[in-house]
């Protein structure tokens, strides 16, 4: 029963895991394109779990005899005859340790559930708990205490779902791709209860089979992590020992994505493959007024519908589908600010995009997507977005999951007009696929198609290829080729990127080169910057000192060169030097000091009608932050900067990612930066406020608001969302958006509406 758990290889080589490279590319196409290890034979009853002397765990699951309640109580029988998993070993603060509180957890499932229960003791009283965030989904209830399980489905060591639960009932569920990207949009239906007993909290999970994707075998072999997180002493704890590198720095939740550490579980029957579909229909209704439109608009009344539909072709092949798509109840863009010349990158918020980015990520073996940093090749923005008007999508498709030793995903989605943009109907597709080799890497390929090219008359491709080398638990080597055709195509279309990357504890390295030529246009993509090449370094030393004070002190180094890809001119070089450390309370205190160079071939205009003229600049600069830990009642970071900028002065004080827990329920998160600018040709200040507000009545009912102002713009916008789900899966949204013009000439200086809208929309998910 438990052959996919042995391995052939003979001891020696076992002992020597560091030296997988060893197996050699022949295992790309072979069967075994897998590195097996081996792990503890399953538990005999009563015994649930089987450790070896190397920490590699087995878990056997429990089927059930009698229903459980899910109240979150665990007062049923087989709390008290069933054995619980224990022992947690930490990974931060102190490597190795076992867990400073004691956590007992059950595993166990019926004909169509599994069910994770656990019982988290805590010695210190509720009030000293970290638990101020009930919100599906936000990044805040990762900073709170927690307990959460992941399931790695296939067993394929890098991918897998996680659920997290806190003290007061807020959850997240999230998925995890290639150990490394997380997707939190992704959401499944399942349940939980939370409780409380005298010395602790409880918790009581039922994730459905329905809701989960696994191989179609008789026998089921997963990966399963357990964490306890508690927050008070920046503390995450595990069933199976992890190294504190895979913290990455010193982050606590980030030991979770390394799947290869999972425990194996065994003992799961999973009920045979049936029709799993879901159909989700909606309709919306709303008024609007837009002032900007031509002709202008005033309380124009419009409803529609549209549905929603997702089949699992296979098990572990599913199906996504759409038709007459509307995201009105999506939160409005946050604004920035730029004072640079290159582009801004606006993170996707639709759903239907964010639920499977993960398939589609390409390239993300390293380096940095910024300021002239790697190319997005598949951007979904492109999709339904245009000169920033909304485009309709008429309707769409997706498929994800795996075909044989592929991961796949496909893409189509089908567009219509839109006037005021000059959008004509416009077919997208992408596909892309991976396939796992060795131990801990990848290789994988993407295609984009876009049928009406922006740039002419015909369609454009993408063509790309990628890979991530991933050897010892620190080292990797990373890359891509990619190829456009477009109808301005002549040549120099092409961007490649190759990356290494040591990743230990104590040192860090980073080595990179990066093109991307003149024409390379991935128009189903995001370039920031093009028709440049880039050579970077990063060097790290990060000791953790005996105090008690500072859990890590942090020194980085970095160096880029960037120089136009076809004549090699230097346009770009960046200096830095970091100096951090790290508080045991998870505060932070950083010093960066920068010294930089810019070749403008070109003026460009920053803010307030200044420009920058043609010329070479040298410019440095020093900034000063200090993060106050994400746990704290009010919370931030505070930074100041100060020096050259470009032919002139910035100085710049901001406070952002604030937050300020007024209730349990009621936060506030102010953000707001100032930046004084003194240029020879011409002086100015830039103003960016905005706060968000946030009241939860249940983990799945809220109320929040987001409330800001641009001076750059001369605008100040309202966006009010009421969410409730008042079935799993199904929601009612009402939704208020107003922008208005604060431009001191306009007649009246704060009430000069721009547009607004109300929208109200209402879905049904049916489980067949």
């Amino acid at each position: 029963m438990l052959a996919s758990l042995r391995s052939f290889a003979p001891p020696s080589v076992r002992s020597m895991s560091s030296l997988r490279l060893t197996l050699g590319l022949t295992l790309v196409f072979g069967a075994g394109a897998q590195a097996q290890e081996v792990f503890p034979p399953a538990p005999v009853a009563p015994e649930v779990v089987a450790r070896d002397e190397q920490g590699r765990t087995t878990v056997r699951a429990t089927r059930l005899t009698e229903p459980i309640r899910l109240d979150g109580r665990l007062d049923e029988a087989v709390y008290e005859s069933l054995q619980s998993i224990t022992d947690f070993i930490q990974q931060i603060p102190d490597e190795g340790a076992p867990g400073s509180e004691r956590t007992e957890v059950w595993v166990m499932f019926d004909e169509n559930n599994l069910y994770v229960s656990a019982r988290c003791f805590d010695s210190a009283p509720p009030s000293e708990w970290v638990a101020n965030e009930m919100r599906h989904d936000v990044i805040q209830l990762r900073q709170n205490d927690s307990f959460s399980i992941l399931l790695d489905t296939f067993h394929d060591r890098r991918n897998g779902v996680a659920f997290l639960v806190t003290p007061i009932g807020g959850y997240s569920d999230f998925a995890i791709t290639n150990e490394g990207s997380v997707n939190t949009d992704w959401n499944v239906v399942w349940d939980m209860r939370t409780g409380r007993f005298d010395g602790g909290w409880t918790v009581e999970m039922q994730i459905p089979f329905k809701s989960l994707r696994y191989r179609p075998d008789e026998t089921q072999v997963w990966g399963l992590q357990l964490r306890r997180i508690v927050r008070r002493r920046n503390e995450a704890a595990y069933l199976t020992p992890l190294p504190i590198s895979a913290a990455r720095g010193n982050s606590i939740i980030a030991g979770l994505w390394r799947v290869s550490e999972a425990a194996s579980l065994v003992g799961i029957e999973v009920p045979p493959l049936s029709l799993n579909a879901e159909i989700k229909p909606f309709a919306i209704g709303g008024v609007r007024t837009d002032r900007n439109a031509d002709p202008p608009t005033s309380n124009q009344t419009d409803r529609d519908f549209g549905v929603d539909f997702k089949y699992r072709i296979t098990q572990n092949l599913t199906a996504d589908l759409t038709l007459n798509t509307d995201f009105a109840q999506v939160e409005v863009d946050e604004q920035q600010l730029n004072l640079t010349r290159f582009s801004l990158f606006f993170p996707e918020k639709r759903e239907f995009f964010l639920e499977g980015r993960g398939n589609f990520d390409f390239a993300r073996g390293g380096g940095t997507r910024g300021g002239g940093g790697l190319p997005t090749l598949f951007f979904s923005r492109r999709i339904g977005l245009q000169s920033g008007q909304v485009v309709p999508i008429v309707a769409g498709g997706r498929v994800t999951g795996k075909v044989g030793p592929f991961d796949v995903a496909l893409l189509n989605i089908q567009t219509g007009d839109e006037a005021a943009s000059g959008a004509e109907s416009t077919n997208f597709t992408v596909v892309r696929f991976k396939r796992d080799i060795l131990r801990r890497s990848t290789i994988g390929g993407i295609f984009t198609n876009r049928s009406v090219s922006l740039l002419g008359e015909g369609a454009s491709q993408l063509y790309g290829v990628d890979g991530r080398l991933a050897f010892y638990d620190d080292f990797s080597f990373a890359g891509y080729l990619a190829k456009t055709e477009t109808p301005v195509q002549d040549g120099e279309d092409k961007s490649y990127q190759g990356r290494f990357d040591y990743t230990g504890d104590l040192y860090g390295l980073g080595l990179e080169h990066l093109v991307v030529e003149d024409r390379f246009i991935p128009e189903v993509g995001f370039v920031r910057r093009d028709n440049f090449r880039r050579t970077s370094a990063s060097a790290r030393f990060s000791p953790r000192p005996s105090m008690d004070l500072v859990r890590r002190f942090v020194v980085v180094g970095r160096f880029d060169r960037t120089s136009s890809a076809d004549e090699g001119v230097l346009g770009t070089r960046q200096g830095q030097l970091l100096l951090e450390s790290e508080f045991e309370n998870s505060d932070q205190l950083s010093l960066f000091f920068n010294d930089n160079y810019e070749l403008l071939t070109k003026p460009f205009t920053i803010a307030s009608g200044v420009t920058i003229p043609v010329g070479g600049y040298n410019f440095r600069n020093f900034r000063a932050s200090y993060r106050f830990g994400a746990q704290r009642p009010v919370s931030g970071q505070l930074s100041f900067q100060t020096g050259q900028f470009w032919n002139g002065d910035n100085t710049e004080l901001a406070l952002r990612s604030g937050r300020v827990e007024v209730t349990r329920q009621l936060s506030i998160e102010p953000s707001i930066s100032f930046n004084w600018v003194d240029l020879p040709q011409g002086s100015f200040t830039s103003k960016l406020a905005r706060s968000r507000f946030t009241y939860t009545f249940t983990p799945r009912m809220f109320l929040s608001g987001l409330v800001q102002y641009s001076s750059s713009g001369d605008t100040f916008s309202t966006n009010l969302r009421f969410r409730w789900q008042y079935s799993p899966g199904s929601e009612i949204f009402i939704v208020y958006t107003e922008d208005r013009d604060t431009n001191p000439l306009m007649p009246n200086r704060t009430t000069e509406l721009r547009n607004r809208g109300l929208v109200v929309k209402i879905n049904r998910l049916l489980r067949l």
